[in-house]
């Protein structure tokens, strides 16, 4: 009886087991995280005997959890890219909102304020319409400065979230080294006998983990596993865990970079795109990728409008006869020294950029750095090196035809506002030839022009032989720098981040405004011909006095010549220009270069005809110079000249909001794939209340059979007693 009386105790306990572990589950379904668990049992070594093998019952193998690695990692991998996305998402929809916003936006304090000038050029001696021009002004400068500190409100919330995201990563990360102690202790009975609820908190712990920055595992003899971020930095090694902090970035100090700390007690700073995955990977990415960007979008709109507009001022006549100084303070590119690669403190650099094309300007920060020999100048978003040289980058002349030897010194004037990058010069023997370097378009023919599309041109050494040919770079991406760097020394370079912060109106007397053209073209009273001169415009300052009594210092004179078919020059430079009235009469555009004027020649003028350039002395009532301003307003300078003022604001928040509509289907994308993989994954290890509920009733039934037998067993050890009473 003893025999059957242990089957049965065997079959008991293995049922009561059982039971346990279901109600476990059940206990547990609604737990994240938790895998179910089944009794792995096993038949018990049978006794052999004359006539076979009797069996001994069952034994308890194990309780395992219902568990696939494959499927945890496809939900981990789900959930990492959810996480991000989400966090992109609900970032850059701020950023969407406030830019696409009708009143908070741009776009209508920048139409009011070109309404404005339009008033003014109209009637340019109107005082109301000179405030009004003023006072949207002020406006548009107040919503700058309102765009400007919502970013800055957003771009604090961003570090700070990163921080935050950092503690968060550093206390999941000593979780589960405590975790990784506890399954080693607790699993030391044997390898047959996993700690299985540990072993769900610390798959919880790296789930958790995961969706604060993506990573990768590996599991050790031992039970522990090793948790890896970014290209495969250890965050936990067994029980040993490596912490993550934050700091001022080294290569921008208003912002926090991620490092991890070694065991020897220094920081190795993670690179920002290895960070990938999580709500961490999202924040970087968007702080990157968006934020930064777009900021840096809205300054630069900022910047062109102030640099265009001041430079057109500046050639324009007051009320008072004096030539138009600043309308806008004038906004300079942010500098700041970075440490010294050599000496680790900080640079000793003076360094200056400035802008020389507003269409070469992007939405890039730069990092200027000198090794003693080179400078180089290296883009912080991603890195890429934009110049390498001998010479500070913006201030470049090289010859690449012709052995002449001959060297030409180039700087930005202080009204630059050029759209072409770099320039070709070739040399005839007689003749200059300028041509832009992108499209190839002549854009000066002549003597050696001394500034030209708001740069600076002169011959330093040499004299140029015919057939010379010299590429001029005088702007990486719409920068010239120039100042002193000591080796190892490394400046950041930020042209257009705080210009809308910094944005203000210079004027605040009506009369200070340059509406009108300093230079007047007068036909001599004599002329018997039908030529006309039209009204001049000044391209530049060069040639033009600030005096309020002559901006002219010497009229120019123009004296048509029929027997060349030219005009005689006095005064000015070229000294002839050509015309011929049989083909001419329609009109020709003829360009000054001392002083540097443009104007019309129409008609057919008689020999000797003759028309005086002078200064507009009372012209109070002129409004050229307004007209040219308003048409800053529909002139294509941006974004390598193809974009108005309006449109690069207009392409800004379409891109914004392009970004804002990827990342919202990204994050709904993801959020679907996460629901599969979690679905796929609780199909397997979930708890299913009904399978439990069966399974109670199963277990319950070989828990009372195992009971009867031993009933049986009981009453049959009786019976034998008895009959040996």
């Amino acid at each position: 009886m003893a025999g059957l009386l242990n089957i049965s105790l065997t079959g008991l306990n293995a049922a009561q087991a059982a039971l346990n572990t279901t109600s476990h589950n059940i206990s547990n379904a609604s737990v994240a995280g938790y895998n179910r668990q089944q009794v792995v049992q096993s038949a018990s070594t049978p006794l052999f005997s004359g006539v076979g093998f009797f069996g001994q019952g069952t034994q308890i193998d194990t309780v395992k959890r219902v568990y696939s690695q494959f499927l945890t990692a496809q939900v981990l991998a789900a959930d990492t890219s959810r996480a991000e996305y989400e966090t992109y998402y609900n970032e850059i929809k701020q950023v969407d909102n406030l830019l696409s916003n009708t009143s908070s936006g741009l776009s209508s304090a920048l139409d009011s304020f070109f309404v404005g000038v339009q008033q003014v050029a109209a009637d340019p001696s109107s005082v109301p319409s000179r405030q009004s021009m003023l006072s949207s002004s002020e406006a548009l400068v107040s919503r700058f400065h309102s765009l400007q500190s919502r970013f800055d409100e957003i771009r604090d919330g961003v570090e700070s979230q990163i921080a935050q995201s950092v503690d968060q990563v550093n206390t999941l990360a000593r979780k589960i080294s405590d975790l990784n102690q506890k399954i080693v202790t607790a699993q030391s009975a044997g390898t047959n006998v996993p700690a299985n609820d540990l072993l769900d908190q610390r798959d919880a712990a790296v789930a958790d983990l995961n969706a604060m920055i993506k990573v990768s595992t590996s599991t050790n003899s031992d039970g522990t596993v090793n948790v890896f971020i970014g290209s495969g930095q250890p965050l936990v090694m067994n029980t040993d865990v490596f912490t993550l902090s934050t700091a001022p970035s080294d290569a921008d100090p208003g912002r926090l970079a991620v490092g991890i700390q070694l065991p020897s007690g220094g920081t190795v700073a993670i690179q920002e795109s290895l960070l990938t995955g999580g709500t961490l990977g999202g924040l970087l990415r968007y702080r990157s990728e968006s934020l930064d960007p777009a900021q840096n979008a809205l300054g630069r709109i900022a910047l062109g409008m102030v640099t265009l507009f001041n430079a057109q001022h500046k050639l324009g006549q007051d009320l008072s006869g004096n030539m138009g100084g600043n309308y806008f303070n004038a906004l300079t590119a942010g500098v700041q020294n970075l440490p010294n690669l050599t000496t680790g403190t900080t640079s000793t650099a003076a360094v200056s950029a400035t802008v020389t094309s507003v269409g070469g300007l992007s939405t890039s920060d730069y990092v200027l750095s000198y090794d003693g020999t080179n400078y180089s100048l290296a883009r912080t978003s991603d890195g890429a090196v934009l110049y390498t040289g001998s010479s500070m980058p913006g201030n470049s002349v090289t010859q690449t035809t012709g052995t002449s030897g001959a060297t030409f010194s180039i700087t930005a004037t202080a009204n630059a506002t050029g759209n072409a990058e770099n320039y070709s010069l070739s040399y005839d023997g007689t003749n200059y030839t300028v041509k832009s370097a992108a499209s190839g378009k002549t854009l000066y023919t002549g003597s050696l022009p001394t500034t030209l599309e708001g740069i600076n041109i002169s011959l330093a050494s040499g004299t140029p032989a015919a057939g010379d040919v010299f590429a001029l770079s005088p702007a990486v991406e719409g920068l010239q720098f120039s100042g002193s760097m000591a080796v190892g020394d490394r400046v950041l370079i930020q042209p257009t981040r705080n210009a809308a912060r910094d944005i203000s109106v210079a004027i605040k007397d009506t009369s200070l405004i340059a509406a009108g053209s300093p230079v007047r073209s007068v036909a001599a009273s004599t002329n018997t011909g039908t030529g006309a001169v039209s009204q001049p415009i000044a391209l530049s300052l060069n040639g033009i006095q600030a005096s309020a009594t002559a901006h002219l210092t010497t009229p120019v004179k123009l004296t048509f010549d029929a027997a060349t078919n030219q005009f005689n020059v006095s005064g000015a430079t070229p000294s002839t220009i050509a015309y011929n009235p049989s083909s001419n009469a329609a009109g020709t555009t003829i360009s000054l270069t001392d002083p540097n004027l443009s104007f019309q020649i129409s008609g057919r003028p008689a020999d000797g005809d003759s028309f005086t350039l002078e200064t507009n002395v009372g012209g109070t009532k002129d409004g050229r110079n307004a007209n040219a301003l308003y048409a800053l307003a529909s002139g294509k300078s941006l974004l390598g000249g193809t974009a108005t003022l309006g449109y690069a604001y207009s392409q800004l928040v379409s891109s914004v909001g392009t970004q804002t509509n990827s990342a919202k289907i990204n994050q709904e994308a993801q959020t679907a794939l996460l629901e599969q993989a979690t679905a796929e994954q609780q199909n397997l290890s979930g708890v299913n209340l009904d399978e439990e509920a069966a399974n109670l009733l199963r277990y319950q039934q070989a828990y009372q059979a195992c009971a009867r037998a031993i009933g049986i067993a009981g009453t049959l050890f009786d019976d034998i007693l008895s009959v040996m009473r």
